[in-house]
């Protein structure tokens, strides 16, 4: 078990003064398998009201609006969670079994349709379909597959955008972790086993001694059905555990931004964003 401390700092700096904005961040976890939120608060300045509650996917929102002129908009997000090994069991699941399932829940199968963002090149899906071939379950293929994206994809931090896409990333072989998890739920789902986004926060440090903050940043990776939802890291190529945080999860990207928002006044605006993560226990 391990406790993580997380600050996130999030915003906009506007050229000019924004008469009001309206916005959604998705920044603060919740408690569910393997994690414990211990404490958590998003701080907005300027201040404003917030509504908080669950998006059709499960992720926590805090919608807000500021009506006050302002030239910057800060977010500041701080989570205390205790997260523990999660169990990645065995399914013996047949194919057919996981065609049944998917026909018998709207989770599932709104799991297996592409987005524009994970709709995946040719070359990905005969690389699935070659790996389906030699893979005698769909928790075999479905492993095999995601560390087959993430061994032929560069990590390039700046390489690409939020709005890039699968198809994009895959052509020059570079990409960051959203880009890597949007190839591998392409490719999942091009083999017929349902897959979602998942956002939140990886630790950097696997041996970060007690107390030392370190720069982090928002992580992604992907879950897969195959008896169970089975969550693996295709960026890092290892299997979720004790330094991630969930925060939400989605269909990609576009389902869970860290934080999302319209305002009325200047023609352009600055994001930036900081992230520090400090192991405790």
């Amino acid at each position: 078990m391990s406790r993580l401390r997380i600050r996130h700092e999030t915003g906009f700096r506007y050229e000019g003064e924004a008469a009001s904005s309206y916005n959604e961040a998705r920044m603060l976890p919740q408690s569910s398998d393997g994690q414990l939120v211990l404490a958590s608060a998003l701080d907005i300045a300027p201040v404003s009201g917030v509504h908080d509650y669950l998006d059709y996917w499960g992720t926590r929102v805090s919608s807000f609006e500021v009506l006050t002129p302002h030239r910057e908009l800060v977010l500041t997000a701080t989570s205390l969670v205790e997260v523990r090994p999660r169990a990645h069991p065995e399914h013996r699941l047949e194919w057919t079994a996981l065609a049944d399932a998917a026909d018998r829940s709207s989770e599932l199968v709104e799991q297996l349709g592409q987005t524009a963002r994970t709709s995946p090149p040719d070359e990905v899906r005969e690389l699935a379909a070659g790996i389906l071939r030699d893979a005698a379950t769909p928790c075999e293929a479905a492993l095999a597959i995601a560390r087959a994206i993430g061994e032929r994809i560069e990590y390039v931090p700046g390489s690409t955008t939020v709005t890039t896409t699968a198809a994009e990333a895959w052509a020059h072989r570079k990409g960051v972790c959203q880009d890597i998890a949007h190839l591998a739920l392409g490719a999942l789902r091009s083999a017929g086993i349902p897959a979602r986004y998942v956002s939140g926060y990886l630790h950097p440090v696997p041996d970060a001694e007690i107390g030392q903050a370190v720069a982090g940043e928002s992580h992604a990776w992907v879950e897969w059905y195959c008896g169970s939802w089975r969550g693996f890291d295709p960026t890092n190529l290892i299997d979720i555990g004790e330094r991630h945080v969930t925060v939400g999860r989605g269909r990609d990207y576009a389902d869970v931004p860290p934080l999302r928002g319209v305002y009325a006044g200047p023609t352009s605006s600055q994001l930036f964003v900081r992230v520090e993560i400090t192991r405790e226990a």
